[in-house]
Order: C-alpha cells, then structure tokens, then sequence
C-alpha cells in the first residue's frame, strides 16, 4: 500500500509548461522575457467526466453499483514579471457520487482553491515551478474547518529539444505521507511519437495531422478532503466526526485531442477505471474498490 500511495500523490505535482508542445531553450528563453508577446495572458481548464456503476467493501461492508460525476474548472492568470512568470487564479472540483445516504462514504466530495504560483527559470535549461492551493477541501460544505494549503515545488530540465526530465516534491500536511517526490520524462521518439511519462497523466501520443493527437495512457486524481463535525453521528461511527477522507482514483484510457485554434484544444477520452479509494486513514476505516467501471471524458483547455 505505501508504494501505490506514493505514486499516487505524486501525481499533485506538475503541469509545467514542457507537458504540451515541444519546447526548445531558445523557445523557452523567449517564454519568460519581458519583451516576448503580450505582457498579460491566462489559461483556463474545464473537464466534466462521467463514470459508471462500480463497487467499493472494506471487510463485509460494501457499497454497490455507484456512479460518478466530476466536474474541473480553473482559470489562471500567466502575467509576466522580470523573474518570471506568475500564475494567480482559482479552481473548483467537485465530485458527486451516486451513494446511499447514511453510508460511511459522502455523496459529495469538493475543494474551491485559489492558485498562487510562479514559474521562473535558473538557466536556458532549468524552469523552475513553485505553486500553493490554498482554498477549501470538504464533503457537502465548505467552511472554516476544511481549509487547506497543498503545494509543489518543481522543475523541468530540458536536456535537449525531444527529451525533458521533470522532478519535484508534493507536500499536503491531511496526507498520510505528507511530503512525497514525484516526476517523470517527456521524449519525442519520432518525429509524430511522444513519450509523455509524466503524473498524473502518462501516455503516449501520436500525432495524426498537426491538428489532430490521438493518445492512450492513464490519469491519476488523488487529494484529502474533511468531512462534517456530525458526519460520524449521522453516517457512524463516531471517530468520523471531522474525520480526513483521502480520495485516489486511477483511469485508464484512450482519447483524441482537437486542436480548435492555436491557443484552445478539446479532447475527449473513454476508458476503464480499475482502481479507486476512500480513505480515512488516521480512523482507519478504508474502502477500496470491488472491480472497476467505465468512464468517459471531455475536456477543454485554452492559453492566450
């Protein structure tokens, strides 16, 4: 168990700017100059995914034939300064579960953040990633009491135009392994072939046209929420009463991906997903899936 957790929480770690298109360090150089485009720009995120019937037990207790719903949003402002690049803006995400009432599980799993970050480069081949969410992460409601500051600390080493290696450490204090390394490698085998190993989402890409990029490899989503002071009186037992939840899915998948304009791409993707958990890990009460389900996904993306 503790290696799969620390794969999975890994995955909080990066998105940097080498997990698209092909940067080279000249390319790279021009990214973060004051002189290079428009001094103030924002990208944005929506994804809403869909995923089938599936089964979680812990000992003789099971939840059967559940359904999911999961919704992303985030816009983030890319303003840059003469040491880099900021990144200032917020996200919501929101998980509904097609869970019975008094079940030891929430139906509703939702974090509202602020993104506080900066990209900023050492060398022509060294950037540097440091970012922090701090926001609200609970169950049905989001107060005082589920506030939380998850953050990462990263890089991207760009060894040559086709191969950039990614490192970095991911620190949220809910976690049962607070502080976790994560990364991953990112090579251009051919000229239409990309090895795009990096969490949370390795795959392998081809392009089809310059338009078109069909893609197979897996998504891995994990974070902690806090559930309500009275969860445990109403759902049981009482050691659940603002109790940690940590939520880790794992889909596998194949998609393609749209490229609309040259700053807006829409993908879609379907899948299976083989792995899920629920884990309140200081009560230690822990459900874990019972075979897995299908999923399907659309997803929009945008950088101006």
């Amino acid at each position: 168990m503790k290696t799969a957790v620390i794969f999975v929480l890994s995955s909080t770690f990066l998105a940097l700017p080498l997990s698209g298109d092909t940067v080279t360090p000249t390319e790279t150089t021009s990214d973060t100059s004051a002189n290079a485009g428009p001094a103030f720009s924002y990208e944005f995120d929506a994804q809403e995914t869909y995923v089938g019937e599936g089964d979680v037990e812990r000992g003789r207790r099971a939840i059967r034939d559940f359904d999911e719903n999961n919704f992303f949003f985030r816009l983030v402002l890319t303003p840059r300064v003469k040491f880099g690049i900021l990144r200032l803006g917020a996200a919501y995400e929101r998980y509904d579960f097609g869970i019975p009432d008094s079940a030891q599980l929430p139906d509703t799993l939702q974090a509202a953040s602020l993104v506080l970050g900066l990209d900023t480069q050492f060398s022509d081949s060294l950037l540097v990633r440091i970012e922090a969410h701090p926001g609200f992460y609970g169950a049905s409601d989001l107060d005082g009491g589920n506030f939380n500051v998850p953050f990462i600390v990263g890089g991207t080493y760009i060894y040559s135009p086709n191969l950039q290696l990614v490192f970095g450490i991911g620190v949220d204090f809910n976690s049962e392994y607070p502080v976790l390394p994560g990364g991953g490698v990112r090579w251009k085998l051919a000229s239409q072939w990309v090895l795009n190993a990096v969490l949370p989402t390795p795959r392998l890409e081809f392009e089809a046209t310059k338009a078109v990029t069909v893609y197979a490899g897996a998504e891995i989503r994990s974070a902690t929420y806090r559930v309500g002071d009275r969860f445990g009186d109403v759902n049981g037992p009482v050691r659940l009463n603002d109790a940690v939840l940590s939520y880790t899915e794992v889909r596998t998948g194949a998609g393609v991906e749209w490229k609309l304009t040259d700053a807006v791409k829409l993908s879609a993707e379907a899948g299976y997903l083989p792995y899920r958990s629920f884990d309140y890990h200081r009560a230690d009460i822990r459900y874990r899936e019972d075979g897995g389900a299908p999923y399907g996904t659309v997803a929009l993306h945008g950088a101006f």
